[in-house]
């Protein structure tokens, strides 16, 4: 057996080779899905749905894992499970494969989740984490990319389907190395009452459903929660779809390349893009100031239902792109804003904090599952028309945005000012 290594080192180890593996695998998976395996619009939407149940159906019980018996060992089931799920997928050309491999998927991704996090600080302290946090998004934005042009060759070699299965057979493998060299030393099983058991997760529930009540602004964010989740799950199972049906990719030098080339360059100009305008957003919004916030929550929405609007009608394949790439990087951009805002107006209490966004993630789902399966039902007979409806579905989400400019932040500023002076009075 292989010693086991430096906690930090091969936590960045399993983060990088992570971002490669999903990479390679994503770059290529949706183009399988709709060229090889042969999916309609709804399909294609209903797998991202089975997908989502199956998540939240075993978040709770694969929890318990790694809160009980050890972090290692849900890390390692949760390879292991992804792996044979993305092997299966693009093995077998048929739908009830996919359907087979989103199980596979969503189970392993459970017992994943939070789990790598939770290891890592308990190895070498929060404080050290932190660190290393920041250090494997830095190694994953390299291997992200490599992962793509890794599916690129695989894809253009032996076909679009080898980048899926090659990555789930990879992901088993890393699951097999990782039970060789990763430590356990500082794990100790978490005390029962604060066990991510069911009915802890209730009494969470009703703690956080009090905490967004009590500030209006919460609520709203809340509701922008299902809105988003309304539009993103049709639109992201889609978009591929409408630009390999309704387009046609033009030669180079006098040769056409594969599908999944194509896909690979856009999602490297995408990743390169992002990384710059997330800059200038860094230094120019300031985080601190609510109305700041939300009005630029409020014009990046309206930009993103614009983006999507001329992806969906545009007659040419550069506008095409050149609009899904503003919605890959405003996307990009709204969700660590709106993080951040939602966090200033939680308050302190970090147990609040978490259920806080653990109802938005509920709230999301919730809008996935009700409006996914209706824009693919749109899709069997227009993808124009369902990348139009999510448009349409996203919209509330700028009035949300607008509204929650003016008398409600005054409101849940003035709610947190006396909540921090009632509890310097009980001090």
């Amino acid at each position: 057996m292989l010693r086991r290594f430096d906690a930090y080192k091969v936590y960045l180890f399993l983060e990088g080779a992570q971002s490669l593996l999903f990479s390679m695998i994503f770059t290529a998976s949706m183009i399988y899905q709709i060229t090889v395996v042969g999916l309609s619009p709804l399909q294609l939407v209903l797998v991202g749905t089975l997908l989502e149940i199956v998540y939240f159906s075993f978040e709770i019980p694969t929890g318990i894992v790694a809160d009980v018996y050890s972090r290692r060992l849900s890390i390692i089931v949760g390879l292991l499970l992804i792996g044979i799920g993305f092997f299966v997928e693009g093995s077998i050309p048929l739908f009830a494969a996919v359907l087979a491999a989103q199980i596979f998927w969503g189970i392993g991704a459970t017992f994943t989740s939070g789990a790598t996090e939770a290891w890592i600080s308990d190895e070498i302290g929060e404080k050290e984490a932190g660190r290393a946090f920041l250090r494997a998004a830095q190694v994953g934005n390299i291997t992200g990319i490599a992962g793509i042009g890794a599916s690129m060759l695989l894809g253009s070699i032996f076909g679009v389907a080898a980048p899926v299965w090659v990555g789930g057979a990879l992901i088993f493998v890393l699951g097999v190395v990782i039970a060789l060299i990763m430590p356990e030393m500082g794990f100790k099983p978490t005390p029962r009452t604060e066990r991510s058991t069911w009915r802890h997760l209730t009494g969470t529930f009703r703690q956080g459903v009090r905490t967004v009540r009590g500030r209006p602004l919460l609520v709203k964010l809340m509701a922008v929660g299902v809105v988003m989740g309304m539009f993103s799950e049709g639109f992201d199972r889609l978009n591929s779809a409408h630009l390999i049906n309704n387009f046609v990719f033009p030669t180079l030098f006098g040769r056409t390349f594969e599908t999944v080339v194509w896909f690979g360059v856009l999602g490297v100009i995408g990743r390169l893009l992002y990384a710059g305008v997330t800059e200038v957003v860094r230094k120019r919004l300031n985080m601190e100031d609510d109305r700041a916030i939300s009005w630029a929550l409020t014009g990046f929405t309206a930009l993103l239902v614009a983006s999507i609007l001329i992806f969906a009608l545009s007659p040419s394949l550069i506008l095409a792109i050149a609009a899904l790439l503003v919605v890959g990087i405003t996307r990009g951009l709204i969700g660590p804003v709106f993080n951040a805002w939602v966090n200033q107006h939680i308050g302190s209490d970090a147990n609040v904090r978490a259920t806080v966004f653990s109802m938005y993630g509920q709230a999301d789902a919730i809008g996935q599952v009700a409006g996914g399966p209706v824009v693919g039902a749109v899709g069997n007979w227009s993808l124009r028309a369902a990348l139009t409806m999510s448009a349409l579905l996203l919209l509330p989400a700028v009035g949300l945005f607008a509204r929650a400019t003016g008398r409600e932040v005054g409101e849940d500023l003035t709610q947190r000012r006396a909540e921090a002076e009632a509890q310097r009075g009980e001090i």
